[in-house]
């Protein structure tokens, strides 16, 4: 897709990143709100990577956070029009640039266990599924 531009977010893009997320991504999050979004972009301003167009259509998105210790991806996301494109590898080679210049020595993405697609996508993009892990949550915060 030689028209695509990635791009940080900024705080106003958090209606339009929540409307997205609707269409294109898979589950939800006790953060999907426009707080949860515009706390994201002000607290680590380079951290949700967008897609957009050569019109400016939104198509993709991914969470690139790094807190030091840890490079963590989230919400890696494709407009169902444009999947097939190369937008998920170029929003991944951007969150890969991204923390290896802040010095992130490895990445690791939240999957879905049912999202059988998004586990290819994530295999083929040369990330492994790691069965030791599990992950715990603990609400912190009621979702209103």
């Amino acid at each position: 897709m030689s028209a695509l531009r990635i791009r940080t977010a900024e705080p106003a893009d958090a209606t339009d990143v929540l409307a997205f997320w609707k269409e294109a991504a898979e589950g939800t999050s006790v953060s999907d709100d426009e707080a949860g979004v515009s706390g994201l972009i002000a607290r680590d301003p380079g951290a949700l990577l967008l897609a957009e167009t050569g019109d400016g259509l939104l198509v993709g998105s991914v969470i690139a956070g790094y807190d030091g210790w840890r490079c963590s991806l989230y919400r890696l996301a494709v407009l169902p029009s444009h999947r097939r494109r190369g937008v998920a590898t170029a929003l991944l080679e951007a969150a890969e640039e991204r923390f290896t210049a802040l010095g992130g020595r490895r990445g690791d993405a939240m999957v879905l266990e049912a999202n059988e697609r998004a586990q290819r996508a994530w295999s083929a993009a040369g990330y492994r599924r790691e069965d030791h892990w599990r992950r715990w949550v603990k609400p912190l915060a009621e979702r209103s």
